[in-house]
């Protein structure tokens, strides 16, 4: 059985992060007007269909992102409203190891980090359960924040230039504005419980709970939404085969192949399992783990210390271990061989793999193909 972390946190919805959507009755833009909110760009050309955009009356800003918030220690007292069972988006940049909590994203959904090594964007909308990371060089590096407005129910950013840009979280592309047509890169991200995260990474650095916005960090704000046969918030097409709110993890292929293997499908693989498969002939590896509630997706050509590529491999699970059946090297939940001929090789992550909700994959992918356990 899957493991349910909101157990203890379920509420009705609060004034502060719905009221208006459910009081306002949001209605689809249907000439443009309203758009967005900067006199002088309300007529900007959109490259997706604005019959699609639902304005959510809290306007911009009201769901406010995080820029450059404190990191803490996992033991530090401001990282004490995490739970074992809560989900963290999970960034490694350079040496550190970033916990980006879902209990952080779900007031705030947006977070712009400036480090050394570059100007980044971590991002969770709750709507959608979709948790991606982005480089925001291809942009300028210019700070992101909450429009308030929705595409098929996804979370649409906007830039802090003007006029604004409007981005939706899972195309990670200008639609609205002018970087229209601009992709933001992916970076590769993973999402499992804190639990899990911290034994794969005890030096990692969380989010503290002090980020200057008077918020309970241990509420979950959305009630029963993400009970499994829950409706999404806004009426939408999608896929009904499967359960709404079912968490799958989703790979893109480099020529448009698209992959859903669904949460309650690998959950049949038992407490650990892995899925040799390819999409658009790029072979791939896809790690389950039961106890951290997680998909893992890997390319299976591993990169040896050297930073050279070998031959695509395949994998097994032994009494729980991972090992490829080509050397018999034991791999980790990370995509770490560890013992064997190939110790010290990594298996490098796939940035256009994503988890989020299957309605809302289904809808951003109505061609998807979906894996299923035998």
């Amino acid at each position: 059985m899957l493991i349910d972390s909101m157990t203890r946190r379920r509420m009705t919805l609060p004034a502060l992060a719905l009221s208006g959507l459910l009081t306002l009755g949001l209605s689809a833009c249907g000439d443009g007007e309203g758009i967005v909110d900067t006199p002088g760009d309300a007529d900007l050309q959109c490259t997706i269909d604005i019959n699609e955009i639902l304005e959510t009356g809290l306007g911009r800003d009201n769901i406010p992102a995080l820029t450059n918030p404190k990191f803490v220690s996992a033991g530090h007292p401001e990282a004490s409203y995490l739970l074992p069972l809560d989900r963290v988006i999970g960034f490694l940049v350079g040496d550190r190891a970033l916990a980006i909590p879902h209990n952080i994203l779900w007031w705030h959904e947006i977070v712009n980090l400036d480090l050394p090594e570059g100007q980044f964007l971590v991002t969770y909308c709750p709507l959608t359960g979709s948790a991606l990371a982005f480089d925001r060089s291809p942009a300028g590096g210019i700070d992101f924040g909450v429009s308030g407005l929705l595409f098929r129910n996804n979370l649409i950013m906007f830039d802090r230039s003007s006029p604004v840009t409007l981005w939706p979280q899972m195309m990670g592309t200008g639609v609205c504005g002018p970087r229209t047509g601009t992709v933001l890169t992916r970076l590769t991200v993973t999402e499992m419980t804190w639990r899990a995260w911290l034994e794969h990474h005890p030096d990692t650095e969380v989010i503290s709970s002090e980020t200057e916005w008077d918020r309970d960090y241990t509420r979950y704000p959305y009630g029963d939404y993400e009970d499994l046969n829950s409706p999404p918030f806004f009426p939408q097409q999608f896929n009904r085969s499967r359960q709404p709110k079912e968490r799958v993890m989703g790979i893109e292929g480099r020529d448009g192949g698209i992959l859903a293997l669904p949460f309650l499908e690998l959950d049949r693989l038992g407490t650990r399992g892995v899925v040799n498969t390819e999409v658009d002939g790029e072979p791939f590896l896809v790690v389950w783990d039961r106890q951290a509630q997680s998909a893992v997706t890997f390319s299976r050509v591993p990169e040896n210390p050297a930073g050279a590529s070998g031959e695509p491999l395949t994998f097994r699970v032994e009494t729980g271990r991972i090992f490829d059946n080509e050397t018999g090297s034991e791999w980790t939940f990370t995509g770490r061989a560890v013992a064997g001929e190939l110790t010290g090789s990594v298996l490098p992550g796939h940035p256009e793999a994503m988890i989020a909700f299957w309605f809302a994959w289904s809808a951003f992918h109505p061609t998807t193909d979906v894996w299923i356990a035998d």
